[in-house]
């Protein structure tokens, strides 16, 4: 169409018109030919409500003549939740049972609320001298890892699924082989253990392979520095009117920080006219749970610490060989002039802490000052070390580091949740170092950065899952009891060492009950 022809179409219509194209106001027969292929004949069946039922309809008849009313019924079944229910199994009451949570080689008190035979709550052991029925926030949510879908599930070789048969066949050719050159190439890298049957086990093996080496490292709680500690503290915090603490959290962190929670708070108490509120002074470089609770904090640089402890020691007559010439700032000097004297005026009721992050000089003048004010035995107590085979967690990987790039190592056991090549410090280098082992297990709740450079990977049992044993800060043995069958057929530390030593059908409750037996 021209123009004119377009000006005369338009003159003979009326009122308001719309349209959606040039050829569509043409309406020319090749338009109408292409409407008419775009928007067929009775199309509005598709979109009308009824044409809708009415081919549902037919379809649903179609599907029934095709065989779908054919199919055979099934029987009525009738669900029984037991056919001999136990007596002490109650829908909707649960039951409670004693057990402990491993944690930095120590034992941590709970009790588990189970339904039905599942844990679904985890609070602390009020029957336990080491929580007193409290808990921390480790302990609390200690119950999603159980059910955690991350777990690892299965045992796995270089990749591929295997079997615990499999594996044990390979590990025994491998123990074989080492026991023939006394366990030469052998090393067992675990986190901090204080459980008195795996401590049975793991001796055993390295009593017949004496060339072989048992290294521990745990980023957390076994990081102690300036070699291995030689003591361990327990303190009697309700007893202490003057507590001072040397970067110490010992009310936020660490196996004993729920009981020494506990005591502390007991001081803070005024029950009667005579009590007397306890005196709380911090030291630290960064803010804590303990600095936040204290009455008088001081924030110091770290390296200035063992500079503190001397002035403290100083200050109450007590002898601190190797103390640190870092001058002390004039706030730190008058803090610390204070401070001993408070302690001075309250010999045999205070106690002076010194953290877990700081070397062991500064733990030595700690002892110093508490001999020097008659606390020891008194509201501090000194005991030998509770894990055993206590090691400087930073020295002891550095020696197997060693090792592992000297191509002494062939076969290497990781065993536990440690991690080293995501936590070990980085100048190490473990994963270079690790890549030269020729053979390499690990034992983990999860198949991390460590267990997927390593052959094996054997999928290790929740401690609400496996029967175990591990002592609490005091030295309290306490037992690990399952509340569950392991859901993904997870072993345990236990039952591979026994397995080393030739046993390895024998279960970890058997184990326990055997040695305490």
């Amino acid at each position: 169409m021209n123009l004119a022809d377009i000006k005369s179409r338009l003159a003979g219509l009326e009122g308001r018109t719309y349209w959606r194209s040039l050829e569509e106001l043409a309406d020319t027969p090749e338009f109408r030919e292409y409407v008419g292929r775009e928007f067929p004949a009775q199309a509005s069946e598709f979109t009308d409500p009824a044409g809708r039922r009415e081919f549902l309809k037919l379809m649903g008849a179609s599907l029934a003549l095709a065989g779908v009313s054919a199919c055979t019924r099934q029987p009525e079944e009738r669900i029984v939740p037991y056919v001999r229910q136990p007596e002490e199994v109650i829908p909707g009451r649960p039951l409670f049972y004693a057990t402990s949570m491993p944690q930095g080689g120590f034992a941590s008190a709970l009790l588990a609320e189970n339904h039905m035979g599942r844990p679904t709550k985890l609070e602390g052991n009020p029957d336990h001298p080491a929580s007193k029925g409290g808990t921390d926030l480790f302990g609390q949510a200690a119950v999603l890892g159980l059910y955690d879908p991350d777990r690892s599930r299965t045992i796995l070789n270089r990749g591929e699924v295997k079997t615990w048969s499999t594996f044990l066949t390979s590990l025994q050719a491998l123990v074989a082989a080492q026991r023939g050159i006394k366990g030469a190439g052998l090393r067992l890298l675990t986190e901090p253990i204080s459980s008195p049957s795996l401590t049975a086990q793991i001796k055993e093996l390295l009593s017949g392979m004496p060339e072989a080496r048992w290294h521990q490292w745990d980023a957390v709680y076994g990081t102690h520095q300036g070699g291995a500690p030689t003591a361990h503290a327990i303190y009697k915090l309700d007893k202490a009117d003057v507590v001072v603490s040397l970067d110490a959290d010992f009310l936020g962190f660490g196996p004993g920080c729920v009981r020494y929670a506990k005591d502390f708070s007991s001081r803070r108490r005024m029950d009667a006219p005579a009590d007397e509120v306890n005196r709380l002074y911090v030291a630290e470089p960064v803010p804590t749970v303990t600095g936040s609770t204290a009455d008088h904090r001081l924030s110091i640089k770290s390296r200035d610490v063992h500079a503190l402890g001397a002035a403290l020691a100083a200050a109450v007559g007590a002898n601190a060989a190797g103390h640190s010439m870092t001058t002390l700032s004039a706030e730190a000097t008058k803090w610390a002039t204070a401070v001993g004297a408070d302690l001075a005026a309250h010999k045999g009721r205070s106690v002076v802490v010194a953290g877990d992050r700081q070397p062991a000089a500064v733990h030595a003048t700690a002892r110093a000052i508490n001999d020097a004010l008659g606390n020891t035995n008194t509201t501090v107590l000194y005991t030998a070390p509770i894990t055993t085979s206590p090691a400087d967690g930073v020295a002891s990987l550095t020696e197997l580091v060693a090792d592992m790039n000297a191509g002494k190592v062939d076969v290497l056991l990781i065993l536990g949740n440690t991690n080293p090549v995501f936590t070990a410090p980085a100048d190490l280098k473990f994963a270079d170092a690790l890549g030269k082992v020729t053979n390499r297990v690990h034992l983990g709740l999860y198949n991390d950065e460590t267990g997927e450079l390593c052959h094996w990977h054997i999928p290790e049992a929740h401690f609400l899952e496996a029967w175990g044993d591990v002592r609490a800060f005091d030295g309290t043995v306490s037992l690990i009891q399952p509340l569950i069958a392991p859901l993904y057929d997870g072993r345990t530390a236990l039952e591979v060492v026994s397995a080393m030593n030739g046993t390895p059908g024998v279960s970890s409750m058997e184990f326990v009950k055997d040695f305490w037996t």
